[in-house]
């Protein structure tokens, strides 16, 4: 069964409908976001979705809104704050991985103008050339994670099945995966 159909058939969770229908598959222009669903994404890893949903806002007040570069200079009592902090995910390799991840991001912005703007011009590549991408740039991004971000921000096809209402929608801000 595809996340459409999922979320489509009655009993659904709403946390699912509502980020099926609302952001799933949307193309992200802000900086911020991006690294936000990046974040999300890497926490989600060994957890089901619907966990890293039910704790989406305790992230964003816990991440500073995912302000790059605040949490690009977290410093011990931030990472002590943010393993300590039950409502999100406290996992030392996700929480160092989140402060690795916005300082390069920082260097990414300096040379490309935007993390926007390197994830444009690194536009198409394969799931394959994408992790490997990651892997040599950020840090807890593997295959899953990597097709998962890039599918969710707009970049890889596969959000939305083609007979999905959603799917229509988000073709008409044309995301990355329809220039291919």
């Amino acid at each position: 069964m595809s996340y459409c159909e999922y979320c489509e058939q009655e009993g659904a969770k709403q946390v699912h409908v509502d980020y099926h229908n609302k952001s799933y598959g949307f193309p992200l222009e802000d900086d911020n976001a991006l690294f936000g669903r990046l974040i999300l994404e890497i926490n989600q890893a060994g957890l089901s979705w619907e966990t890293i949903l039910n704790k989406e806002a305790n992230f964003i007040m816990a991440y500073s809104n995912f302000n790059i570069d605040a949490i690009a200079n977290y410093q011990e009592e931030d990472r002590a704050r943010l393993l300590s902090d039950a409502g999100i995910i406290r996992n030392k390799l996700k929480v160092n991985a989140a402060i690795h991840n916005a300082q390069q991001i920082l260097v990414l912005q300096k040379e490309f103008g935007s993390f926007k703007q390197w994830l444009n011009n690194n536009h198409p590549l394969s799931r394959d050339e994408w992790t490997k991408l990651f892997k040599k740039t950020f840090k807890f991004v593997g295959g899953e994670i990597v097709n998962e971000f890039l599918m969710s921000t707009g970049y890889l096809k596969g959000a939305h099945v083609e007979s999905c209402p959603v799917f229509a929608e988000i073709a008409k801000e044309k995301p990355k995966w329809m220039e291919i």
